[in-house]
């Protein structure tokens, strides 16, 4: 900031930041000016400078703007801190005292899942349930269900500027989306049951359901998930989604969201 001539600058910028955020869809330069009340030439530069820092992301085959990867960043950073992890810890050990499995409270960094909270059976199962998702590990967000249960409610513009390419799909065991199409058409499935599912996707002889956390506008802010050993006996995916373990974690995630001032998911 050079002075106090650059104050209706940020001003301005931070309004159309507001704006993009309470449209279901992303906008097109005119239609951010005419609802500012900016001139189109002011609407562009701020706009130019919202992509440059990552706060705005530009999808010129729409010629449309939508929120990027730094609003959401930043957006969720609030709830990535203690209160939500503070919020969090309790209900997961409850989880964990009714299913017996390891569960976990992530959040979305970009095109990654970020783990933040991980609570473990006091008795173990029989099989160990060792897994090497723990406090601090990072994941392509497409692979675990945790992932996908919170890109699944993101606008499909902002899941199209997380995944721009076929080089965006890091693979870890075979299994799980390859590309745009792909990933939509899994993120759509699973949108539509209500919670995600991956079988090996991450691990090989590990699966997980999670469900997604929101916050007073229907965004996914994190989502709560529990893991654990399943062997397929191909490479193939053995295509259970295991209903009543998942509905264990939907309660927890809408306790949650309504903990935080959210919706639960519906």
């Amino acid at each position: 900031m050079g002075g106090s001539s650059d104050v209706p600058a940020l001003r301005r910028g931070l309004a159309i930041l507001r704006l993009l955020a309470s449209h279901a869809g992303p906008m097109t330069a005119a239609a951010v000016a005419g609802e500012l009340g900016l001139p189109r030439s002011t609407a562009y530069h701020l706009l130019a400078e919202l992509v440059g820092g990552g706060f705005v992301t530009h999808l010129p085959e729409d010629r449309r703007y939508g929120l990027g990867v730094a609003a959401f960043e930043v957006g969720s950073a609030y709830l990535r801190h203690d209160p939500l992890e503070a919020l969090a810890r309790p209900l997961l050990r409850s989880l964990v005292g009714r299913v017996g499995r390891t569960a976990h409270l992530g959040v979305l960094h970009g095109s990654e899942t970020l783990y933040l909270v991980r609570e473990q059976p006091e008795r173990p199962p029989a099989t160990p349930n060792v897994t090497i998702t723990d406090v601090g590990v990072r994941l392509p967000a497409q692979l675990p269900a945790s992932g996908r249960a919170m890109l699944g409610l993101l606008p499909a513009a902002q899941v199209r500027a997380l995944f721009p390419s076929a080089r965006s799909f890091l693979n870890r065991t075979g299994r799980g989306p390859t590309d745009l199409p792909g990933l939509r058409r899994l993120l759509a499935s699973e949108r539509r049951r209500g919670w995600a599912v991956e079988d090996g996707h991450v691990t090989v002889g590990f699966a997980s359901v999670a469900a997604a956390v929101l916050d007073h506008g229907d965004r996914p802010v994190a989502a709560i998930s529990v893991t654990f050993r399943h062997e397929c006996p191909s490479q193939r995916e053995c295509g259970r989604d295991w209903p009543t373990l998942a509905a264990e974690v939907r309660r927890a995630a809408a306790e949650l969201s309504t903990r935080i001032g959210g919706h639960p998911t519906p």
